[in-house]
C-alpha cells in the first residue's frame, strides 16, 4: 500500500510498502507515473512543461545572434563548470546557456506565481453590482486571464491561492456587535459593548500578535485548529451531531434491484476517484478558482477514536469496500488482474454477499454502534478489543477500504400513500439508520436499500457538505445517463468467471466487549429516537420567481426562515449560516450571521400590518445587507473564526477573556446551510425534470434549536431539510411546512402577500398562477 500527503508547496509524497501482488504492483507503477506526470504539470503552473524548451531555444537563437541576452550570467556559469576533455568549448557553452535557460524559465514561473497570487487576492469583483462592472475588474479579469495558464488540473491553482488575512481586533469587535444588537436588550448590549471594548484595548491586541504570527508560517490560520478543535476533539457521537447525509434522486429510482443499483452506485465511485487520482476533475471556478485541498481525503479516509482526540488516516490504493449486510461485513474487491470490475461484475459480488446464508456472530451484527455512540469508549473498546489477532485485521480491513457500504433491508423514498412521511423516514434512514449499519468513522458510507433507492451518509471532520456532494452529483448522474441499466433493471456488461467471491470478515468479540457495544447503541439510539425530520419539496416556487424580484435567493430563504422561526418562537434567534472561505488556500467555512437588525425591522414591519411600500423598502434593506454579509464571509471578513482563534490563543497563554467566553458560549438555535447545485451540466431539468436531486441534511445543533438544509434546484424548486428534537417542546420540524411559501394553501396566499409586498409586477403574476 502506499499513503499520500500533500506537500506545502502542493506536491504529493508517497510512501510505498509492496504488498506482493503483481496486479497491485502494476497499477502502483500505473499511478507513480501518472502521479509524476501531475506532479510537474502542477509544480511549473502557470507555465507548462513545452515552455522549458521555448526558453532554451530562444536563448540559444539569441546566443548565435552574437548577442548576450544573460548579461554575462552565462559566461559566469561556464567557468565554474567542471573541466573536461570531453566537452568541448561549444559544448560547455551550450550547456551553460541551458542551465541559465532553466534558471530564468522558473524565474518566470515564480513571476507568473507571484502575480496571479496577488491577482487572485483582489475581491471587488464580489462587491460590485450586477451588470455594472467597473474598469478596475476588468483590467483585473483581463489579468487574470493573462497569468492563469492553461488547462488546469484539479491542485494547479494550490500554490496560487492567497493566504486567509486576519481581520483587525477593532473590525471584528464592531461586526460581533453588530450583529448582537437585535438579539440583546438595551442593558445586555451595553454591557456586552463594554466586555467588547475592555477586550479591544488590551488582551485582544496580544492574542492578535501571536495569531499574525501563525498566518505567516501556516498556509491557513483557522483550518487546522477548526478541525482538531471543533471536529477531532468532540468526544459526544458522530452520529446526529456531525455527521450529514445526501439523497437520492427525488421521483425517481432507476432500477428496483437492490444489486444492480449498488453495483452502477460503487462503479461511478471509482470512476470519480479515477478522475481524481489523475487530477482530470476541473477546478471548482467562481470568477477566481477554489480550493481543491478538500478533495484529497474523499476516498480511503476514516476517523480513528482516541481518548482526548480522534485522528484521521488516509491510504491512497485501496482496492476493495466493506459490505455490511444483515449484521455481516464482507470485503469486496473492486479490482481484478489490474482492471477495474464492471457494473455488472460489482452487482453479482453484491448478489454473492446478499445470498451468502451464514449469520453473524455474536457481537458481529452491533458492532458499528462503536461508531456511533461517545468516543472515548469507542477508543477503550478499540485498544482494548481490536488492537491485536483477528479483530484487528478484520477492523483494519474496514478503516483502509475505499469506503463503506450498507445493503439496508428497508424500502425507503418519496412513496407509497404517505408520500411525505416516507420522506422524512427515509432522511432519517441516511441520518443515523439502525444506528449499527453504518460506520460512522468512515469518509462515508453509500447506503442502498431494497427497492433500489440509495444514498449516502458523510463524516465531517475531512472536508465540508459541497466536497462530498461534488461527487454525489457526479455518480447520480453517471449511474443514470451513461451506465444505465438493461429493460430487466440489471447492470450492463459481460461477468468474468474467474471472479473470487467477497471475503467474509471474521471477528472474536468477547462477552465484555459486547456490553460496551449495547451501551453504545444505548446511547446512539436515544440520540435517532429524539430526531424530528421533515423534508419539505417546494415546487412551482424557487429560484427564478425570486430573481424576477431581483432579490438574492440565498437572502430570501434565509429571510423566510427568520420569520418562520419568528412565527413559530416569537422571538428573533442568533442563527448561523454556512460560508465557504474557499477562495483562500485550505480555506474551510465561515459564519454568516444571518439574523441582522435589518431582517428584524422588516418581519416586524410584515407582522405588524405595515405598508407594502414599508415592507418593500425594509426588506430589500435586509436582503443587500444578508449578501453583503455574505460576501464578507467569503473573502475573509467573517467575525467568528477570527474569535474563535483568539479564543484558543487565549487558553494556550492562560488569559481569560469574559467578552471571549461569552461569545463562544452563545448558542445557535438556527443553524442553516445551503449546499450548492455544482455540476449544472450533468442535469437536464428541461426535457428530465424527474431527475431531480433532492440534496441532503444534518441534525439539529442545539438541544432546543432547527437545523436547516437547503438546496435550490433549476428555476423552480426550493428542497428544504429540517430537523429538531423530539424532547424540546417548543420545536417541530414540520411547522416550517406551514410557515413557508408555496407548501400549502395558506402558504401560497402568504406568498402572495409577501411579493406582493416586494412589489414587483412579474412575481405577482407567478404567484398566482403557481
Amino acid at each position: 500500500m502506499f499513503i499520500v500527503t500533500r506537500s506545502p508547496a502542493g506536491f504529493r509524497n508517497v510512501s510505498f510498502v509492496y504488498s506482493g501482488d503483481l496486479s497491485s504492483f502494476f497499477l502502483w507503477c500505473l499511478f507513480i507515473l501518472s502521479l509524476v506526470q501531475n506532479n510537474v504539470i502542477t509544480g511549473v503552473y502557470p507555465a507548462s512543461p513545452s515552455s522549458w524548451l521555448f526558453v532554451v531555444i530562444a536563448i540559444l537563437a539569441t546566443m548565435y545572434t552574437r548577442s548576450d541576452p544573460s548579461m554575462g550570467l552565462i559566461a559566469k556559469i561556464q567557468e565554474h563548470l567542471p573541466v573536461s576533455d570531453s566537452l568541448s568549448i561549444q559544448c560547455r557553452t551550450v550547456v551553460s546557456a541551458v542551465l541559465f535557460s532553466t534558471l530564468l524559465w522558473f524565474s518566470l514561473i515564480f513571476t507568473m506565481r507571484l502575480c496571479l497570487k496577488q491577482l487572485l487576492s483582489y475581491h471587488g469583483w464580489m462587491f460590485e453590482q450586477h451588470g455594472k462592472v467597473s474598469n478596475t475588474t476588468k483590467i483585473w479579469a483581463a489579468m487574470v486571464r493573462i497569468f492563469s495558464g492553461r488547462q488546469p488540473l484539479l491542485y494547479s491553482y494550490q500554490g496560487s491561492l492567497p493566504n486567509l488575512p486576519v481581520p483587525t481586533v477593532k473590525d471584528t469587535v464592531k461586526r460581533y456587535l453588530e450583529s448582537a444588537r437585535p438579539l440583546m436588550s438595551d442593558s445586555e448590549y451595553e454591557r456586552m459593548t463594554t466586555l467588547a471594548k475592555e477586550f479591544e484595548s488590551s488582551l485582544g491586541n496580544r492574542l492578535q500578535w501571536y495569531l499574525k504570527l501563525k498566518a505567516m508560517w501556516a498556509s491557513n490560520y483557522v483550518s487546522d485548529w477548526w478541525e482538531e478543535y471543533v471536529y477531532l476533539r468532540g468526544r459526544g457521537p458522530l452520529m446526529v451531531n456531525s455527521n450529514y447525509y445526501g439523497m437520492d434522486f427525488l421521483y425517481v429510482t432507476p432500477t428496483p434491484i437492490q444489486a444492480a443499483r449498488a453495483g452502477n452506485t460503487l462503479h461511478a465511485c471509482l470512476l470519480y476517484r479515477r478522475k481524481l487520482n489523475r487530477e482530470e476533475i476541473k477546478p471548482v471556478i467562481l470568477n477566481v478558482p477554489l480550493c481543491a485541498a478538500q478533495c484529497e481525503r474523499i476516498f480511503n479516509t476514516t476517523r480513528i477514536p482516541g481518548e482526548e482526540t480522534d485522528s484521521l488516516i488516509h491510504w491512497q490504493d485501496s482496492e476493495y469496500v466493506a459490505v455490511f449486510h444483515r449484521g455481516r461485513y464482507f470485503r469486496l474487491w473492486l479490482y481484478h488482474a489490474g482492471r477495474m470490475l464492471s457494473p455488472r461484475e460489482i452487482e453479482q459480488q453484491i448478489q454473492r454477499i446478499m445470498d451468502d446464508p451464514s449469520p453473524p456472530v455474536p457481537g458481529e451484527a452491533k458492532l458499528a454502534a462503536l461508531t456511533a455512540g461517545d468516543r472515548i469508549p469507542w477508543a477503550q473498546a478499540r485498544k482494548e478489543f481490536f488492537s491485536s489477532g483477528v479483530n484487528k485485521r478484520s477492523l483494519d480491513c474496514i478503516e483502509k477500504a475505499a469506503f463503506f457500504v450498507a445493503l439496508d433491508d428497508d424500502e425507503q423514498g418519496m412513496r407509497g400513500d404517505d408520500p411525505a412521511g416516507n420522506l422524512d423516514r427515509y432522511a432519517k434512514s441516511l441520518l443515523h439508520g439502525k444506528c449499527y449499519d453504518r460506520w460512522f468513522d468512515k469518509s462515508f458510507t453509500v447506503v442502498v436499500y431494497k427497492n433500489g433507492k440509495n444514498g449516502l451518509n458523510a463524516e465531517h471532520s475531512w472536508a465540508d457538505a459541497p466536497i462530498m456532494a461534488h461527487v454525489w452529483e457526479y455518480v447520480m448522474t453517471t449511474d443514470s445517463f451513461q451506465l444505465g441499466y438493461t429493460e430487466e433493471g440489471h447492470c450492463k456488461g459481460d461477468v468474468a468467471s474467474s471472479l473470487p467471491p467477497p471475503t467474509r470478515l471474521t471477528w472474536d468479540i468477547p462477552a465484555e466487549c459486547q456490553e460496551r457495544i449495547e451501551r453504545s447503541l444505548a446511547v446512539a439510539q436515544a440520540l435517532a429516537d429524539d430526531v424530528d425530520f421533515h423534508v419539505l419539496p417546494i415546487q412551482e416556487f424557487g429560484k427564478g420567481a425570486i430573481k424576477k424580484c431581483k432579490i438574492s435567493p440565498d437572502a430570501f430563504i434565509q429571510i423566510g426562515l427568520q420569520l418562520a422561526y419568528y412565527r413559530n418562537r416569537g422571538t428573533f434567534s442568533l442563527t448561523y449560516e454556512a460560508s465557504m472561505t474557499r477562495l483562500f488556500r485550505e480555506g474551510r467555512t465561515e459564519t454568516v450571521r444571518s439574523c441582522t437588525s435589518e431582517s428584524c425591522a422588516f418581519i416586524r414591519a410584515l407582522e405588524g400590518g405595515e405598508s407594502k411600500e414599508v415592507c418593500r423598502r425594509l426588506f430589500r434593506t435586509a436582503a443587500e445587507k444578508h449578501q453583503h454579509l455574505y460576501k464578507m464571509a467569503m473573502t475573509g471578513g467573517g467575525i467568528d473564526r477570527h474569535l474563535f482563534c483568539l479564543y484558543l490563543v487565549s487558553k494556550y497563554l492562560g488569559e481569560e477573556s469574559p467578552f471571549l467566553k461569552e461569545v463562544l458560549s452563545e448558542t445557535w438555535n438556527l443553524s442553516t446551510s445551503q449546499t450548492p447545485l455544482q455540476q449544472v451540466e450533468l442535469f437536464d431539468f428541461v426535457n428530465h425534470p424527474e431527475y431531480t436531486t433532492c440534496g441532503g441534511g444534518f441534525g439539529p445543533v442545539a438541544d432546543d434549536g432547527y437545523g436547516v438544509s437547503y438546496i435550490i434546484i433549476g428555476e423552480n424548486m426550493i428542497n428544504l431539510h429540517i430537523s429538531c428534537k423530539h424532547s424540546c417542546p417548543q420545536t417541530v420540524s414540520t411547522f416550517f411546512h406551514y410557515q413557508f411559501p408555496e407548501t400549502t394553501e395558506k402558504g401560497k396566499i402568504e406568498t402572495s402577500k409577501l411579493i406582493d409586498k416586494i412589489n414587483v409586477k412579474t412575481c405577482q403574476q407567478h404567484a398566482k398562477t403557481s
